[in-house]
């Protein structure tokens, strides 16, 4: 069961489409330092998958098999990592979305996606021209960094606006944002397929936590760093967004609720932990449906 916010938390068998961005409510600081260590022993447990076999040399680390089929019906999947993480780091929630139907794929040369947020975007633009999309288009899901990168890619291939526009018409906002092309560098003009981005636990307002740090990559996430002010500023772009988080993040201090999106408050803490959550999966996989069938926009009409 998942709840959605801005409200008092509810439980519901879908998504509800809310206009108010409301954060969850603070909880006392011995149950959030208990929650911190365990999202800590969740990561560590989940940075070790990049080590289990299958194990491979001088190629890329193959998805599981089971990945490479999903109903024709339902959109692919494309999962995009947080910072220093491999895309083995999502693997339960690919696993969740593959038992739902989906198929569900990776980007490979990302490594542990330290490189900046708007490099990243491009090159994942890049790599999903190479190949044409299926017939029920792509929707990215993505954790924390990953969601700023899928948010920069909606702006950048002018996947949003033509979402925006076709729903003002009266039209289908998923069949727009699907015929959005690769940014301008990339001279294919191949439709992207993107229908829109669920994120987990993303920093859209970006984090204070991250002047704690001297590495570029974390600072990256400073509440006044450009990029994160140029996505904050798209507001246009939210409306094809479903932002995932739980009632603690340790990691966000401000949250990941945005204003626009439809915001989902599922019953699970951490900024790692929540990933395991079988609420946050089956709040993904509604997020997915939704997106698919043209979005709130649609949905409300």
């Amino acid at each position: 069961m998942t709840a959605v916010t801005q409200a008092p938390v509810v439980p519901a068998r879908r998504l509800r489409f809310m206009t108010t961005v409301q954060q969850p409510a603070r909880r006392h600081a011995l149950v959030r330092a208990w929650w911190w260590a365990l999202d800590y022993v969740y990561a560590a447990v989940r940075q070790l998958a990049v080590v289990t076999a299958p194990w491979t040399l001088g190629r890329p680390r193959p998805v599981p098999r089971a990945w490479r089929s999903g109903s024709e019906d339902l959109p692919e999947i494309i999962l995009l990592p947080g910072v220093y993480e491999h895309w083995t780091f999502l693997r339960p929630l690919g696993n969740a979305l593959n038992a739902a139907g989906h198929r569900v794929n990776v980007v490979h040369g990302l490594g542990m996606n330290s490189r900046g947020i708007a490099e990243t975007s491009e090159r994942l633009g890049r790599a999903l021209a190479s190949r044409p999309p299926r017939s029920a288009g792509r929707v990215l899901v993505a954790h924390s960094k990953g969601g700023l990168i899928g948010k920069h890619l909606l702006v950048s291939s002018g996947a949003a606006v033509a979402a925006a526009v076709e729903a003002a018409a009266g039209g289908d906002p998923a069949d727009a944002a699907a015929a959005a092309t690769a940014p301008a560098d990339d001279s294919s003009g191949r439709p992207l397929g993107l229908l829109g981005l669920v994120a987990v636990c993303t920093p859209f307002h970006g984090s204070p936590l991250a002047a704690l740090f001297f590495v570029p990559s974390i600072r990256a996430f400073l509440p006044d760093d450009e990029t994160i002010v140029m996505l904050g500023n798209e507001e246009s772009v939210n409306g094809r967004i479903v932002s995932v988080f739980g009632h603690f993040d340790p990691h966000i201090p401000d949250g990941s609720a945005l204003s626009g999106a439809t915001n989902v408050l599922v019953p699970a803490s951490g900024h790692f932990r929540v990933l395991g959550s079988r609420h946050t999966h089956a709040a993904v996989i509604d997020g997915v449906r939704m997106l698919s069938s043209g979005g709130p926009e649609h949905d409300q009409r």
